[in-house]
């Protein structure tokens, strides 16, 4: 132990054993109090703690049980029960050694005591009292990043019957531990459904992990799930845990499930059904526990195609299926929708919004939303920020009235008229359109190619009605 640090209380009715244990050990020590009465110990106590504390065994005349000391052992691990107690005696027997340890003494030391034997003895208590009381601060810290990583940003709203079946699923399936499949477009809410099963699980304290399997490169696929060691590529500077690894006891929500070449379905199978990952450049296969919950955009027809996903992964994902519906299908959940979408923006811009007229809100209901509440809260974010009053007005909102069928025809219309009349916008909506569909809907693969944010993205999305 490099310089003196920690704290140490004496405790002892012989005045010539607390004076030559203080003069000793104040050389190796920061703090050394001394007691020539346990019944100090609880006032000393008041506002502060000690690392070790050396307890004598016996302070009556003539006692020699050790009744004493084990006595006021309970008393101090109710005061502190992290507290690190040696006893000290002159009369040990191992029977009293045994039951000292049954109560929650850490050490045990004779009378007279070897100066060197003492220190050491010391020293190594008060490195365990620091190292659990480290332990114990990281623990709690852990548990707050885990609340703060596992909070989901903004709960399921809705009455409808659509929404209320998704919720009753929920419900019966969260405490199961299965593993779920979320079906729904764009925008449904997928991470948010995911978030409440986490919630309503045995696993609720521990992690939750999104991996946006569509934004992992192919030749990261691995070492990001996985993990590797040092020196496994080019880039393995240092060892590092993988995602599953890193959930442990927790939930993985696997986003975009749908867009992983089969190759790799292979490898995600054999790691679900093992239960265990082995890193990149390890041959250790590491166990791990963790509940899986996937969700994809991809239409359920496609993936019962073989050749776009392997049905015994498929089988794996699935045990539940929980199928989000659109936001057109919950027509009159839209207003509860948008009353909390005011709220919040309202509150985190500063803005004096309160509400939305009637006829905004008639406006909002009869809109086909082709990108869902995604698509709503975007709006209404936009115009809480750019309106004037405090009540939003349709015109707030610039909703485009095309459906895709429609913006289709216009887009045909414009390509028969000649190129030299398509205005920027007009580019800018077939562009996004095409590279979607050759992603086939995987967002984040198409906003890395538009050189855009996935936010972005989803903001031309609404913008165009894609």
């Amino acid at each position: 132990m490099d310089g003196k640090t920690g704290s140490v209380l004496i405790v002892d009715d012989d005045e010539d054993i607390l004076v030559a244990g203080q003069m000793l050990l104040k050389r190796h020590f920061e703090t050394v109090a001394t007691a020539n009465r346990p019944e100090h110990i609880p006032k000393l106590y008041q506002g502060r703690s000690f690392d070790a504390v050396l307890l004598d065994m016996n302070f009556g005349a003539g006692e020699t049980s050790g009744s004493e000391g084990l006595e006021w052992l309970k008393n101090i691990l109710k005061l502190d029960p992290d507290a690190v107690v040696i006893l000290i005696t002159a009369y040990s027997t191992v029977d009293t050694a045994v039951e000292a340890m049954k109560l929650g003494a850490t050490d045990f030391i004779e009378k007279p005591w070897q100066n060197e034997k003492l220190i050491a003895t010391l020293k190594a208590a008060v490195r365990f009292r620091q190292s659990r009381n480290e332990a114990k601060v990281l623990k709690q810290t852990n548990r707050v990043l885990v609340e703060e990583i596992s909070r989901p940003s903004q709960p399921i709203l809705g009455t409808s019957p659509a929404i209320k079946q998704v919720l009753n699923l929920i419900e019966r399936t969260a405490p199961t531990d299965a593993n779920v499949l979320i079906l729904g477009e764009n925008g449904t809410g997928k991470e948010l459904a995911a978030h409440e099963i986490h919630r309503q699980s045995e696993r609720a304290d521990k992690v939750f992990l999104t991996v946006d399997l569509g934004s992992i490169a192919e030749t990261l696929f691995e070492s990001e799930l996985f993990g590797h060691k040092k020196g496994a590529f080019t880039d393995a500077r240092e060892d590092r845990v993988g995602r599953f690894e890193a959930a442990d006891g927790g939930t993985v929500f696997l986003d975009e499930i749908g867009n992983i070449p089969l190759h790799l379905q292979a490898k995600l199978l054999a790691v679900l059904e093992q239960r265990t990952v082995t890193p990149v450049g390890s041959n250790q296969a590491v166990p791990f526990d963790v509940r899986i919950i996937s969700a994809t955009n991809v239409p359920v027809h496609k993936l019962s195609d073989e050749s776009i996903f392997r049905q015994d992964l498929l089988y794996r994902l699935n045990t539940v299926e929980v199928h989000l519906p659109l936001l057109r299908d919950r027509r009159e959940d839209i207003p509860k929708l948008a009353d909390a979408f005011v709220k919040q923006y309202a509150r985190r811009y500063g803005r004096p919004v309160t509400g939305v007229s009637q006829a905004a809100l008639d406006q909002l209901t009869d809109y086909t939303w082709p990108g869902n509440v995604r698509a709503l809260r975007h709006a209404v974010e936009r115009a809480v920020i750019l309106s004037e009053s405090q009540e939003l007005q349709p015109e707030d909102f610039q909703l485009r009235p095309a459906s895709g069928h429609q913006a289709a025809a216009a887009a045909a219309q414009l390509g028969a008229a000649g190129a030299q009349e398509v205005t920027l916008e007009e580019m800018e909506h077939q562009v996004i359109d095409r590279v979607l569909r050759q992603h086939k809907g995987n967002i984040s693969r198409a906003a890395k190619q538009l050189g855009i944010t996935r936010t972005s993205l989803y903001r031309r999305m609404e913008k165009y009605g894609l």
